[in-house]
């Protein structure tokens, strides 16, 4: 890794804008820090990169770019390179939460059969999930994208998946 590369912690910074209400600042800054990575950078700075400029779009088109980018770069991601940042994480870990969004987003553009493509792929790694609250709110999210494609709508659902 370079030294130009940015560090999870300018990422955290900039997905943090977009928490506290500042999404145009987050998503310039995430932009930014995607250029800088370009197709060869970390791979896990690119799914973290791509999976929070996803949740930053508002338009669904631009965010299924964006998690179609995470999804992609998770093949390059090795358990070895996701342990140097945190010593529970695995990729598979990270397959059930990218494929949610993906289903999620998939719905709310009227594609149903892409949605319960990605929405099977997510309960089938769902197993790959930790206990607590990230598992939680995954596993929850999934049951929201479900009863949704279940009921045809394609509304955004209350909380993101």
């Amino acid at each position: 890794m370079s030294t130009d590369e940015p560090t999870m912690a300018d990422i955290a910074a900039a997905a943090q804008a977009g928490r506290d209400g500042r999404r145009a600042e987050a998503r310039e800054r995430l932009t930014s820090l995607w250029e800088r990575l370009g197709p060869d950078g970390d791979p896990l700075d690119r799914v973290t990169v791509a999976h929070f400029l996803a949740d930053l779009q508002d338009d669904a088109r631009e965010e299924l770019a964006w998690d179609e980018r995470a999804l992609a770069a998770v093949a390059d991601l090795t358990d070895d390179r996701a342990q140097q940042e945190h010593a529970g994480l695995r990729v598979r870990g990270f397959l059930p939460s990218l494929h949610l969004n993906l289903a999620d987003v998939h719905r709310r553009l009227g594609d149903e059969p892409a949605a319960r493509e990605h929405l099977a792929a997510a309960e089938a790694a769902s197993g790959d999930l930790p206990d607590g609250d990230y598992g939680d709110l995954v596993r929850s999210g999934l049951a929201h994208v479900r009863t949704a494609l279940e009921a045809g709508s394609t509304d955004p659902l209350p909380t993101a998946p």
